[in-house]
């Protein structure tokens, strides 16, 4: 594994883009939008840290694993018994991720994400 990153989903992604760079000084690092201009991913920095965020319902935060070779590591995932919730995908953003539950209902993202 290479880095972890948090993850939180947001309800409007947009106003918290805005929000965490006034409260807390992030800064927007790259964003990812539908067609119709909805969020569907945000990188935002501060210092050398990074958090990613999206549109969804909150209700807790994610971990994305940056991992060099994430079609083994799903599999590795499925024969240990991890219930996938994302299958593995290509994502417009350029990372091939899938994502998973740990056995307490937490989600896990692994993929090739490089920012």
């Amino acid at each position: 594994m290479r880095t972890v990153y948090p993850l939180v989903r947001y309800r409007d992604p947009d106003a918290a883009i805005e929000w965490l760079g006034k409260a807390f000084g992030f800064e927007e690092h790259g964003v990812s939008r539908d067609e119709a201009g909805v969020v569907k991913h945000a990188e935002l920095t501060v210092g050398t840290g990074m958090v990613m965020l999206g549109k969804g319902d909150p209700g807790g935060p994610g971990i994305y694993v940056a991992v060099d070779d994430p079609d083994a590591h799903n599999d590795r995932a499925v024969a240990a018994g991890a219930r996938i919730t994302m299958e593995l995908t290509d994502q417009s953003y350029g990372s091939r991720e899938y994502a998973c539950e740990d056995p307490e209902g937490n989600i896990w993202y692994f993929g090739t994400y490089r920012p």
